[in-house]
């Protein structure tokens, strides 16, 4: 197989590893900055390739008449995507034998766009997977090859399942990919009718609030944890929530409800407690640490702008 790999987040690393021997070229987002510093950051498929000793490429814009020269110019019998972060076009597809071959973090067609796991657990979903695909000039509306079913577990956060599916997409990858290209696989088109959209989280989607119930800010907190960081205001300021857990004990919205085991606060419906969190402007601590360090007590309120 000659294969040419398009892929930048971490879901896609496991499938690279998988496929390396075949892979001629790679190809993933540039660099971008990030953090506080800003700094110029390698996307993880970037870091992969490098250790592995792939060569890789940084295109700008996957689509432009150069690059689908360069890329026509390697003969590959396909383009093999997962987690890329653009819209290649059609010519770009042609430009391999057996085209582009898409691994999708959702069961399509549900969650087509940029964040199917994130909005899968979001919206209470019970179960996710992946579908390997042949790639048309749509937003994952190409025909369906393959596709694998996992549950979702009550308490998996977006970056345990990326984990999971990521290395479920290179089991599948290793094993479909000889036979794509030798021709030996059937497509099925997707049910149009039935698709649902999954896109990209704005940071603000990722904000808790008192006001609203505890099961369904739970999902909030796992659908963006680790990325892009579930946080909360609360009146000593915005805190960012590393771990949480869905508590059996009920109070007010904002009221202090345990500090001693975990910092424990009541929502609408239900509280939470806050087992790690990270203070504005300081490092990751225990929920207990920050409520003893704040002098925070059970019946206290922490809505923001509160006493």
């Amino acid at each position: 197989m000659n294969l040419v790999f398009f892929g930048t987040a971490r879901f896609a690393v496991p499938t690279l590893r998988r496929l390396a021997k075949s892979v001629s070229l790679v190809v993933t987002q540039p660099d971008r900055p990030t953090g506080r510093g800003m700094k110029l950051q390698a996307s993880p498929i970037k870091l992969a390739a490098e250790e592995i000793g792939l060569p890789v490429v940084t295109p700008e814009r996957a689509r432009a008449p150069e690059f689908v020269a360069h890329i026509a110019s390697l003969d590959a019998d396909a383009l093999v995507v997962a987690a890329y972060g653009q819209i290649l076009s059609q010519a770009l597809l042609d430009s391999a034998k057996h085209g582009g071959i898409n691994l999708h973090g959702s069961l399509l067609p549900k969650y087509r766009g940029a964040a199917p796991i994130q909005r899968a657990i979001l919206d209470g979903e019970s179960e996710t997977g992946v579908t390997l695909m042949q790639m048309d000039k749509g937003m994952d509306t190409g025909d369906m090859i393959a596709i694998e079913k996992v549950p979702i577990g009550p308490d998996d956060t977006y970056g345990e399942l990326e984990v999971l599916l990521g290395e479920l997409g290179a089991e599948m990858a290793e094993r479909w990919m000889p036979r794509i290209c030798l021709g030996d696989y059937t497509r099925t088109p997707q049910n149009h009718d039935v698709a649902t959209l999954a896109p990209k989280v704005d940071k603000e989607e990722a904000e808790l609030r008192f006001d609203r119930d505890a099961f369904g800010e739970y999902r909030r907190f796992r659908a963006f944890t680790p990325s892009p960081g579930a946080w909360i205001l609360t009146s000593l300021g915005k805190i960012r929530l590393s771990e949480c857990r869905l508590s059996d004990r009920k109070g007010l919205p904002g009221e202090v409800l345990e500090t001693r085991r975990s910092l424990t606060i009541g929502f609408s419906d239900g509280a939470l407690e806050f087992l790690a969190i990270q203070p504005e402007g300081k490092k990751r601590m225990a929920g207990s640490d920050f409520a003893n360090g704040a002098r925070l007590h059970p019946g206290r309120s922490v809505l923001p702008h509160s006493g």
